[in-house]
């Protein structure tokens, strides 16, 4: 496939039409403050606002966290699409004609050239066996196991469920015959290299086929579930330049519509759970990938809804993974609820066993609270029918409950428990009251780890910390930046007098990126500079010294003044370098030549000196 540069007058027209403000909008809850919007950081959790918008600018940058850029860039990071995948969704939302194919200017051509190519034999490779299974005589049992398992041919047809024959090179031989090179399909995970060289296999034999999709719903990874015994159960891809199964959800580009409208995400362990629940309606269902939830997987879901219903297994290892999963989810300001299941019974067999509506009145329609699942949880490790594991599970229980904030809600499972045990509740308050007092006196004075999220779910907020002081030259670099970015005439004296003489790296390469923008003959344009650049470090450093209280005085003096600064540095380290010559002639016992660097020394302050 042939990549066609972006035409600059699209991107030009993308961020024309997307205003900054009415694009992050549809994401965070954005207030005004001065000629800045202001609002709660959609890429990382806190309490306090350090997410700005700066409409003037048309740039988003985050204090917290660092990321900012202009309104294509929020949509990368907010929906995790490349340049090229956001530039075509906002032109298509814009109905501007999406023209060109590949990536923007050539920027790393060669792995986006790649990346479509492995998304090409990810889309065949889910037709194929999805074909397979609908139309051959080696698709037929595992056909005939999925029907009975509930599964509709309409549900195998919208998921393109399919079939991976036992035959070692099905696939190899489909993909060779077409074309695709064999070292890149085992690259993308779709192979596997014999051990002694001499070609390929496929990775995937005698198994029920699941495509796993993008935000896009591009195939970008497999995941096959064997038929009939062995081991493992569950085969993923493995990770590769398109799939991360860390930042991945099955099934989140069909259920992403129903999760923003209901606010809500129902989160499975499986697959076939997510097919079969959806056959029951569930339409805002979605699997993590054979791996325990991560803060991306958090993260992803924060962006996209409010609380989330966790449907694991009933089973002793799915609710065990139900505890481990909720710190993470309430981490990222999530509201819990848990759906319960039977015990050893999961959704998929519920729904079989049960029907759909079962399942729905039963579990999706009347979960429980996260309180109460860690009481139901905690129970079942007392024996209760002894005097010792009634106590034991009380003090546990009241522990649990000590932890909620709402002294309405504290009561409330308080009364449960009296009522169940028939213990005073006065007792249990007083119990529960000394709880709070210990978790009191053991928690810091303040909350030291630079690592912890600050989610407004810590009764002590983080102390706000002061700005690192910067070197006289490095606040010089980031002025004269900030002022070449908006000012021509500005960045052509600066490329006469400094040219690319920055100090830190990523100013020199600012600032030749911005040399070359203003020769193609663009005007200063904040946003579209800054989509030119394709680099996240760039961007991040472009837009924090955007961020900057751009009203101090510019002149020439202070111009002249900027530079100046900024070519002391080299000299000075030069002196430091020749300082240290000095104390090795010394200790060499080389006097002679200690003498002539003391003078090259003296000489060198002078200079800087009369400067």
């Amino acid at each position: 496939m042939a990549f066609a540069k972006i035409p600059d007058s699209v991107i030009e027209a993308v961020l024309r039409h997307h205003d900054i403000v009415e694009t992050v909008g549809k994401y965070v809850n954005l207030s005004k403050q001065g000629k800045y919007m202001k609002g709660l950081c959609p890429f990382h959790s806190e309490k306090t606002p350090s997410f700005t918008v700066t409409p003037e600018k048309q740039i988003f940058y985050c204090y917290g966290c660092g990321k900012g850029g202009n309104a294509v860039k929020f949509i990368e990071e907010i929906e995790n699409y490349s340049f090229p995948e956001a530039v075509r969704v906002m032109a298509e939302e814009a109905g501007i004609p999406v023209t060109w194919t590949g990536n923007s200017d050539g920027f790393d051509s060669v792995e986006s050239g790649e990346r479509d190519k492995l998304i090409e034999a990810h889309e065949l490779t889910g037709k194929l066996y999805h074909y397979l299974l609908m139309n051959t005589s080696h698709g037929q049992p595992a056909l005939e196991y999925l029907r009975s398992r509930g599964v509709t041919d309409k549900q195998i047809d919208q998921f393109l469920i399919g079939y991976a024959p036992p035959e070692w090179d099905t696939l190899v031989r489909f993909l060779d015959k077409r074309e695709f090179k064999l070292d890149l399909m085992e690259k993308g995970g779709l192979l596997i290299a014999k051990q002694d060289g001499s070609g390929y296999i496929d990775r995937f034999r005698d198994r029920i086929m699941f495509p796993i999709r993008n935000g896009e719903g591009k195939a970008i990874a497999l995941a096959g579930r064997i038929l009939g015994e062995g081991q493992p159960k569950y085969l993923n891809s493995p990770e590769t330049m398109l799939f991360n199964k860390s930042r991945s959800l099955y099934n989140f580009n069909q259920s992403r519509a129903a999760m923003r409208k209901s606010r809500r995400a129902v989160l499975f362990e499986g697959y076939m759970d997510v097919v079969k629940a959806w056959t029951a309606g569930v339409n805002n269902g979605v699997a993590t990938m054979g791996t325990s939830l991560t803060e991306s997987h958090a993260m992803i879901l924060q962006r996209n809804v409010d609380e989330v219903l966790l449907c694991y297994d009933g089973d002793s290892a799915g609710q065990a993974a139900v505890v481990k999963t909720i710190p993470l989810l309430e981490k990222a300001g999530l509201r819990v609820q848990v759906a319960m299941l039977p015990k050893g019974m999961d959704p998929d067999e519920f729904i079989e066993k049960n029907g759909a509506q079962a399942f729905i009145r039963e579990t999706i329609e009347h979960p429980v609270s996260v309180t109460k699942f860690k009481l139901i949880y905690a129970k079942k490790n007392h024996i209760l029918l002894e005097e010792e594991g009634q106590k034991n599970y009380m003090l546990e229980a009241v522990g649990i409950i000590a932890e909620l904030d709402s002294p309405t809600e504290r009561e409330f499972y308080l009364k449960d428990l009296s009522r169940e045990f028939d213990i005073s509740l006065e007792a249990l308050k007083q119990d529960c009251f000394q709880h709070r007092q210990q978790h009191q006196k053991l928690k810091p004075q303040r909350d030291n780890n630079d690592n912890s999220w600050n989610n407004g779910r810590n009764e002590i907020r983080r102390m706000p910390s002061s700005p690192p002081v910067l070197p006289a030259y490095q606040v010089a670099e980031r002025r004269l930046l900030a002022r070449m970015l908006q000012d021509r005439e500005t960045a052509q004296t600066v490329h006469g007098q400094l040219g690319e003489a920055f100090n830190v790296e990523d100013h020199a390469a600012l600032a030749a990126y911005l040399y070359a923008y203003y020769a193609q003959g663009h005007d200063p344009d904040i946003s579209r500079f800054i989509a030119s650049l394709q680099d996240d470090r760039l961007e991040r450093t472009a837009a924090s010294i955007l961020m900057m209280d751009d009203d101090f005085p510019f002149d020439e003096q202070l111009l002249a003044h900027y530079i100046m600064e900024i070519l002391k540095v080299p000299r000075f380290r030069g002196i430091e370098h020749k300082k240290e010559e000095m104390v090795q002639a010394e200790r060499s016992g080389d006097m002679l030549l200690a003498a002539r660097i003391a003078s090259e020394i003296i000489a060198l302050e002078r200079q800087l000196k009369g400067q």
